[in-house]
């Protein structure tokens, strides 16, 4: 019986359609992708083993794993922190489970590893109006002084549990979200960008 080759398939390829949409003239308020490829881990520190993960992470990533709600970004992966102990791996470089294999072998016996590449769906928002779309569902400060580049939170959108970091002054926002709810944030993202006029662009991995 001959092998089969099964490949991960984005939970948006029906509706991420690249092309311009919404309010017609002008410049697109928002340019909207999908970041596929990625990696995507959770990281939980064990218990008594918080400081030894620091400085394991350090070591083999070049970067502090931050003790809030905040990204931080190495030259192979990004660390975004959502609780105590705890943190989402989000790489280019190991793509879809190596990246959990990866972790896990780095940081043995310091944290617990959680592969979540299949089970997230990464988009990124961005543009001039970017922060007017994602207040209008997001019930949290996104002005710049509350909220800057490399500013993290875990939310809620229209109900929908979203992690969200600003990657830029643009300014530019990654969204994870659960992979199961990921056709109806895109029809809440959709609707609430129609106004302003939203790029849809090709998807594809790119630098946090």
């Amino acid at each position: 019986m001959p092998s089969r080759t099964f490949h991960a398939s984005s939970a948006l390829e029906s509706l991420a359609i690249p092309g311009r949409f919404g309010r017609e003239g002008g410049e697109a308020g928002v340019t909207i992708e999908e970041r596929t490829g990625l990696g995507l881990a959770t990281v939980a520190a064990r218990k008594g083993e918080a400081e030894a993960l620091k400085q394991a992470v350090a070591s083999a990533y070049g970067v502090e794993l931050p003790d809030r709600s905040r990204a931080v970004h190495g030259p192979s992966m990004s660390f975004i922190g959502y609780g105590p102990g705890q943190w989402l791996a989000v790489s280019e470089t190991f793509a879809s489970e190596t990246l959990a294999c990866e972790l896990g072998e780095r940081l043995r016996g310091l944290a617990s590893i959680s592969d979540q590449s299949g089970g997230r769906t990464v988009l990124r928002l961005s543009g001039p109006r970017a922060r007017a779309v994602l207040a209008k569902g997001l019930p949290i400060d996104l002005h710049p002084r509350a909220f800057e580049p490399g500013s993290a939170a875990t939310s809620t959108i229209s109900l929908m549990g979203v992690q969200i970091w600003q990657v830029d002054d643009a300014p530019s926002y990654d969204l994870a979200i659960f992979r199961s709810v990921s056709a109806s944030f895109w029809h809440w993202l959709t609707a609430s960008a129609a106004e302003f006029g939203y790029q849809v662009a090709k998807g594809g991995s790119r630098p946090q």
